[in-house]
Order: structure tokens, then C-alpha cells, then sequence
């Protein structure tokens, strides 16, 4: 069960005043990050000393390179020579790059072997354990099933003549005669490609399982519908992956109590039939037959439906069969950027855009988003909620195409597991869509518990549910054959004369439809009964207690006909023991003694907080080093700012301590999710970011003319110092590869990054890897000009052993390139990543949180 919420769009108003507006006179003039502010502090010799080094070194090298050029002018040679020296250096560079590009493709493979086999291998039909390693190769099983599978044959040849037969006959007066001439199910047994197991994320009680099933059988099955009508089946493909549950465990033989098994997403079927039904092989009717069938082991078999066998007498079967769910997931489907573009105009000679929309698909629940017309950066601010049966287990699976009047297009997918989100209980990122080029779809994903206390209960008018309801529909009795048998009777208990000569009908073909508001839900048909059995459950929305009633109605299938009707106001399971009802209820408008079972529990949700983040072994934090006379008070500590999607009213003050942080404020920021009151922060697209303090940007044995950042003591730009929420974000790819002993640091992009003008930042990335903090080993990007989501994709290689790479911390710094005219500082925002709290052999990417060392915030 699942429910699309309208939410409402929040505009932002457009009148900024950008940085880059504000006025102001430019204070004298600078050399990029070598100009020396005019501050009042002197350099000590030993940086002049090494000043003076780095210049002599540079002067040196320029030497190095324009001497040939002068010597050969001297010497009357031809400019000839100059070229050919100069396409021989290109060339040398043109193969170094190629090799590099070589080594570093076939690195990749060494380090992602798995990755690149998958991704090669997806295609074809290989077994499951090849795909994941975690899936275990089962060959023993496969010979036992080979072994017993003539007399599972023998068990389906039986159930189909004594149980399937008997109840296709009941099912519609022209199958009276229906009758299975020949069952056997050939000598090609079921084969699981794969079996996994779970230990860590499920009850001690229970052992969870899942088997990759692939059954490719030569099956022959004959039936007789009427002579000389015929049909039947001679081969069966069906795929899927088929979740066994042992549950409970015990102390007694059999050691479990029942076991429990469903598909967890709709298997893939084909069939292949013979007789009168060979006419659905052709393509006009195929469609009819597979679907149908399907439809057969969903109502059996696919989740919420379950198989269950219990083993023991204590064991409850409809408990086994219907357990509460989960919990529930809320999605927002807010945002897409760089879809690929599908339309197209002249013949394909010029592209044009998109028309995006989304479809959100959980097992047999599925939803379509709103489409956006010719845009490549859709907002859709949409909200979606899904019941989960299994997690981990349930997938939600995000299909985006382009809206075409003949076929629409794919522009990409993925699919995520909720049990991810039951661990983290809130994401907010955006995913990467599979099988394009380019895309990524912005989700919110929030995990709501199940409760049963009415005081968390809390109604809200955004169209968010508050609650949940399970009803298990158990079984009815003593239904009335027809609407007649209790509506045609005088006052006085009498027929009525046209009853009298009304035929009366065999025993009703009925079916439940239940309803709450808008939300409607059918049962399954039970044919030729009085006292049906349906056992089925269904779930529902609850968005007001108080105001909402579940309405019942059974209904004969044929006509129509009211049989039999039940309203239960919701807000009596909040006085009910458990929030539950479980009894007999007697339906209105129905036979003097016409009952219904069922179970209905209402359930309140409650929105999960993410647990957390506690930093294990955290490095120890520097104690500050003023570079001028410190400030006679140190300020107040506060808390983190607040993520850019949920923007407090701050001010920036600016510390004048040599590391910019207080100690007591460095503590707060290592908790991403706890205040230094111990409240969690309000939740943003920064849930899943790592935060890396900036203190230590200096380190206790440097200063800030070693490294050239010498505007380290100029002010920051009033922009910057009265910009409320987050700098930015920055991703990096950081490994180390171990047969060429170098490490490996990708700067892939930035986004949200501050904008220093109306038109965006001249960013760039600057990186020290520390202690090394000299000029020589500084290394930076290209420039990025006018842009907040500027993609660099540089890589960046350092020779070293593991041992020394474990020992080092990364400096990088995303700075606006302001050129010559302006002495104030630079940085955009920093991070500080210490290396050795990181696998360097199996590498990380990683989206990290931009700050900036000596600004904090104050409320």
C-alpha cells in the first residue's frame, strides 16, 4: 500500500543582492594568494631565507627553458630545430598521457575488479553468485533437488487434480468439466544460482534466506476444458528471487517453528502453450496470459501474500501469514539535473530537451510524478509513502523517462534498498542514475516506526499520513445467497409475492471492498459459498482518526449485489486494547446472522531520528598558536550552522584564534546530527555529507607564509563574513594504489558552492597533502569560471609508500580566483581530511561539508 502526498512548492525570491554587487573601494593591490596583506606583523628571517629560495628555484627553471631558444638564436641555427625539439616534448607528453591513461584504467580493474566484472557481466543470464559476492554458490542443493525432483512431480500431479481441479470447476459454470489429462514436470529440475543469508540484520530467532531461482523446465501438462476443446503447457521459464524465513527458533525438535516463504518483487514468467491456447503465444495475446497467471502467485506469493507451513501447534498461521509490516517510507521526489536529452528536431540534426517524469515503483505498488515539459533540471516536489513488509529486502525502484506521444524514453534508473534507509532512518542525497551517461535524481527518504501510543499521535494538514491500518480479512458466515434473500419480506416476516417466483441462486460468488475516503481495495472472489475464506490482508493511509471511518462491503461477484455492509469508525482503536480489534463482526443490511472476521490494528507513525555519528579515535585537537597578540577574551562557543536547506538567523562573527575554532566549538562540529545541547540538527541534503573540521588547516609546526597563503591574516569579505548556512560541497575520490605505490586523489566537482557574484565564483581547488606545506608541493585545478556546481574531474598523484600515506593529512581548499584587484581573502571553504581514519587500499568517495577556519557562527 502506498500513497502520493501533495506537497506545496516554496518559492525564493530573486532580488538577491549577490556578493559580487556590493560596494565597497578595493584596497590596494595583491598578487593571487602571494600578495602580502598590509597587516602590521613582520616576517621572521627564516621566511625571508625560504622566500628567497623559492624565487632563486623558479628563476632557475624559467632559465632552464628559455636558454635553448637564446642559444640557438646565438648560434644562427634555424627555427626549425626549436619546432621539431618542441613537437618532440608534445609527442613525449601526448604517449606519457596515453600510458598513464592505460596503467590507470588497468589500476581501476585491480581495484574494482568486482564493479567492472558486474557491470560487464549484467547482460547475460550468469548465476547470481558471480554478481555478488555475498551470494553463496550452492551446488549441493541443486543435486538434491535434481535427485527429488521426479517425486516433487509426483506431489504437483496430485495437488493439481485433487485441489486445483475441484476449485477451476467452481469457479465459472463453463469449466464444469475441467479436467487435468496429463501432468509431468519433465526431467529439468528448479536450479537456485545463488543463496544468501542473513545474520546481522534480523531477530536471533529467525534465519533469513534468499534463493536466486532460475527454472528453465519441460514441463507437459494437458487439460480437457470440453471436448473437443483442449489446451495445455509443454515449457516454463520463471525467474526470481524467493525469500525462506525460519521462525521462531526453539528448544525442541523440530528446532523451528514454521517456515515462511514469498518472492519479495514479482518473478519473471514464460510460458509456452500448446492446444487451443497456442493461440496466446502470438504477440497480440501473450500479454494475456502471462499477466494473468502472475497475478495467480502474487495473490499467493508475492509480498504481502505468504506461504506458510507451521511446524508446530503453538505457531499461529495468521500470524505467520500477515505480520505487521515494517514501518513505512516517506519519499520525496524533489529534484533531477543533467538528464540526457531525448527530443530531437530536423532529422536529429539539432537536440533539443526532455519532458521528464518519474515512476516510483515498490512490488505491485507503483505511482507516476507530474511532467515537466522541456527541462533538463526538473523540480518536482513531490511526496510518496510506502509500506514496508522487508527490510532489508524491498527495493524502490526509480524508473525516470522522457514523455514522447509514441514511446517514451528511458532516461535512466536505480534502485535502492530500504534497508538502508531503516539504518541511516533519514537520506537526503542525490543518486546517480544507471545506464546513461549523465543524470541524477534528488530523493528525501525518511523511515517511520509503527507505534501504538496515541500520545505520539500527530495530525498535520500537509497530506502526510499519521498513522497506518492492517486489516486481516479472516472469513465471513451465513452470507445470503442474494440481495432478495433479506430484502423481499413483508413487515410481518412473510415473502413478498415476487419472491415467491424469483429462482433461487446457488450459494454467492462474493467478494470485500474496503474503503477509507479515496482509498479503496478489493478482495479476492471466493466462489459457490456461504461461508467464505479469504484470508488477506490490507493496508491503508490514515491522515485523521477522528473524521475517518473504515467502510466495509461484501458484494456478490456476478451482479454486483450488496451482501452485507460494516462501518468502523478508526478513532475506536484508540480506546482498544493494542490499538486492535479481533472479534466477529454482525454486517447490516445482510441475513439475520450473517457475520464477518477480521483483524484491523491501528498503528501511529512516528518519524525515526538518525542516531549519532560518533567519531572513533579522533585525532587529538592542536592547541592554538597565535601568529598575532590573542584577544584578552576567548568567545563563546556555539553550535554548528544549520544546513543550507534549513537556514537559521545567524551572524558571522570572526575569531582571531591562530586555528579559528574554539575548542569547545570543535567538538560540536565532529556530532553531524547532535547541537552541543545534544538536539539533533534539522535534517538536509547534508544528512549523508562527512563533515571534516577546518582547525587544523594550520598546523602546530606552521605558519602561513610556508605554505604562500599569506592573506591568512587578511579579513574576510563581508559576504562571506554575513552568509548564513553551508559554503558548499565538495566530492573527492581518494585511493591508494598499491603496484605503482602511489596515492591517488580525483577532485571530481563541486555544489551549492557559495556564489560570489550574481554570476556564480571563479572556483578552483588548492591542495597541500601535510606536513609538505612549501610552494613546490602546492597543486591546484584549473579555474571554473562563473558557476556554484563547477566538475573539474583532475587527478592528482603522489609518490609514497602506504605506510607514509596513512601518516599524512589532505589540505584542500576551494578558493574564487579574484586576480590582482583585491586584498581580501580568497577561500570559498575548506576541509581538512586526516587520512589515516581511512581504508586507502579500497578508497573512498566521499561529499564533504566546505568551511572555513577563524569564522564561526553566532545566534
Amino acid at each position: 500500500m502506498a500513497e502520493q502526498l501533495p506537497v506545496p512548492t516554496t518559492t525564493t525570491p530573486t532580488d538577491k543582492m549577490y556578493p559580487g554587487d556590493s560596494k565597497g573601494t578595493v584596497q590596494g593591490g595583491g598578487f593571487g594568494e602571494r600578495s602580502v596583506p598590509g597587516s602590521t606583523g613582520t616576517l621572521s628571517p627564516s621566511v625571508v631565507n625560504q622566500l628567497l629560495m623559492e624565487f632563486l628555484m623558479y628563476f632557475g627553471r624559467a632559465l632552464l627553458v628559455f636558454y635553448p631558444v637564446y642559444l640557438t638564436g646565438y648560434l644562427g641555427l634555424s627555427v626549425i630545430w626549436i619546432l621539431l625539439c618542441m613537437m618532440l616534448i608534445t609527442w613525449w607528453k601526448k604517449n606519457r598521457k596515453w600510458k598513464d591513461i592505460r596503467i590507470g584504467t588497468a589500476m581501476n580493474f585491480l581495484d574494482n575488479e568486482t564493479q567492472v566484472i558486474h557491470n560487464e557481466l549484467k547482460t547475460l543470464n550468469m548465476a547470481t553468485w558471480v554478481h555478488f559476492p555475498e551470494v553463496e554458490k550452492v551446488d549441493w542443493l541443486n543435486k538434491i533437488l535434481l535427485q527429488a525432483w521426479p517425486f516433487f512431480g509426483m506431489f504437483m500431479e496430485k495437488l493439481l487434480k485433487e485441489k486445483i481441479q475441484p476449485s477451476i470447476r467452481l469457479s465459472s459454470p463453463y469449466l464444469k468439466t475441467f479436467t487435468f489429462t496429463k501432468v509431468h514436470f519433465g526431467h529439468t529440475p528448479l536450479r537456485i544460482t545463488g543463496l544468501k543469508v542473513y545474520t546481522h540484520e534480523v531477530d536471533k530467532r529467525q534465519v533469513v534466506m534468499d534463493l536466486h531461482i532460475s527454472y528453465d523446465g519441460d514441463v507437459d501438462i494437458n487439460t480437457e476444458v470440453k471436448p473437443p476443446i483442449t489446451a495445455g503447457v509443454k515449457s516454463i521459464r520463471l525467474q526470481g528471487m524467493l525469500r525462506v524465513i525460519l521462525e521462531p527458533l526453539i528448544g525442541n525438535a523440530p528446532l523451528v517453528g514454521g517456515v515462511t516463504m514469498f518472492f519479495i518483487r514479482r518473478p519473471t514468467l514464460q510460458i509456452n502453450w500448446t492446444g487451443l491456447t497456442n493461440l496466446l503465444d502470438t504477440p497480440g495475446l501473450s500479454h494475456l496470459s502471462e499477466p494473468a497467471i502472475m497475478d495467480i502467485i502474487a495473490s499467493l506469493m508475492v509480498l504481502p501474500n505468504r506461504m506458510c507451513i507451521p511446524l508446530i501447534d503453538q505457531v499461529k498461521v495468521d500470524q505467520m501469514r500477515f505480520p505487521l509490516p515494517r514501518g513505512v517510507v516517506r519519499v520525496h521526489l524533489l529534484e533531477a539535473r543533467d538528464l540526457i536529452a531525448k527530443d530531437t528536431y530536423m532529422m536529429g540534426l539539432v537536440k533539443g530537451k526532455s519532458d521528464p517524469y518519474t515512476v516510483l515503483r515498490v512490488g505491485n505498488i507503483h505511482f507516476k510524478s507530474k511532467t515537466i515539459q522541456e527541462n533538463l533540471h526538473p523540480r518536482w516536489n513531490e511526496v510518496y509513502e510506502f509500506v514496508v513488509h522487508e527490510a532489508p529486502g524491498q527495493e524502490l525502484e526509480v524508473d525516470v523517462f522522457d514523455e514522447d506521444t509514441d514511446k517514451d524514453d528511458i532516461l535512466g534508473k536505480f534502485r535502492l534498498d530500504f534497508g538502508e534507509v531503516k539504518k541511516e532512518k533519514e537520506m537526503d542525497k542525490w543518486f546517480p542514475l544507471d545506464d546513461v551517461s549523465s543524470g541524477k535524481v534528488h530523493l528525501k527518504l525518511q523511515w517511520l516506526s509503527l507505534q501504538t501510543d496515541p500520545g505520539l499521535l500527530v495530525e498535520t494538514s500537509d497530506g502526510c499520513a499519521c498513522a497506518m491500518l492492517a486489516v486481516y480479512l479472516d472469513n465471513a458466515s451465513n452470507l445470503p445467497k442474494d440481495h432478495s434473500e433479506f430484502s423481499h419480506f413483508k413487515k410481518d416476516g412473510k415473502h413478498t409475492k415476487e419472491a415467491k417466483f424469483t429462482r433461487r441462486p446457488n450459494n454467492p460468488n462474493s467478494y470485500v471492498e474496503f474503503s477509507i475516503d479515496e482509498q479503496n481495495q478489493k478482495s479476492k472472489v471466493v466462489f459457490a459459498s456461504k461461508d467464505p475464506v479469504w484470508e488477506e490482508c490490507f493496508t491503508f493511509f490514515v491522515h485523521s482518526i477522528t473524521n475517518q471511518r473504515l467502510n466495509i462491503q461484501v458484494k456478490e461477484h456476478d451482479k454486483k449485489t450488496l451482501l452485507g455492509t460494516l462501518n468502523v469508525p478508526l478513532s475506536r482503536l484508540l480506546n482498544a486494547s493494542d490499538m486492535t480489534l479481533d472479534q466477529r463482526f454482525l454486517l447490516e443490511r445482510s441475513g439475520a446472522n450473517s457475520q464477518i472476521k477480521m483483524k484491523a490494528a491501528l498503528r501511529i507513525l512516528t518519524l525515526e531520528k538518525p542516531e549519532p555519528k560518533i567519531l572513533l579515535n579522533p585525532p587529538p585537537h592542536p592547541q592554538p598558536q597565535p601568529l598575532q597578540n590573542p584577544p584578552t577574551t576567548s568567545p563563546t562557543p556555539s553550535p554548528s550552522p544549520s544546513p543550507s536547506s534549513y537556514p537559521t538567523p545567524t551572524a558571522a562573527t570572526l575569531d582571531s584564534s591562530t586555528n579559528g575554532f574554539h575548542g569547545d566549538y570543535v567538538h560540536d562540529r565532529h556530532g553531524s546530527f547532535l547541537a552541543a545541547d545534544g538536539q539533533r540538527t534539522a535534517p538536509s541534503a547534508s544528512a549523508h555529507i562527512r563533515r571534516f573540521d577546518s582547525q587544523s588547516l594550520l598546523s602546530e609546526n606552521s605558519i602561513a607564509s610556508s605554505r604562500f597563503d599569506l592573506t591568512e591574516g587578511a579579513p574576510y569579505p563581508d559576504y562571506i563574513m554575513n552568509h548564513q548556512g553551508t559554503f558548499g560541497e565538495i566530492q573527492l575520490t581518494v585511493r591508494y594504489v598499491t603496484l605503482r605505490s602511489r596515492l591517488i586523489i580525483l577532485v571530481n566537482s563541486c555544489r551549492n558552492l557559495f556564489a560570489c557574484s550574481k554570476d556564480g565564483s571563479d572556483a578552483y581547488v588548492r591542495l597541500y597533502l601535510l606536513p609538505d606545506q612549501s610552494w613546490k608541493h602546492r597543486v591546484r585545478t584549473q579555474v571554473k569560471k562563473k558557476t556554484v556546481t563547477p566538475v573539474f574531474n583532475e587527478k592528482f598523484e603522489f609518490e609514497m609508500s602506504l605506510e607514509e600515506a596513512g601518516t599524512r593529512k589532505l589540505d584542500l581548499a576551494v578558493k574564487n580566483n579574484r586576480m590582482f584587484h583585491t586584498r581580501e581573502r580568497k577561500e570559498i571553504g575548506m576541509v581538512l581530511i586526516d587520512l589515516s581514519q581511512m581504508d586507502l587500499v579500497k578508497g573512498f568517495t566521499e561529499w564533504y561539508e566546505l568551511t572555513l577556519p577563524r569564522l564561526k557562527k553566532t545566534v
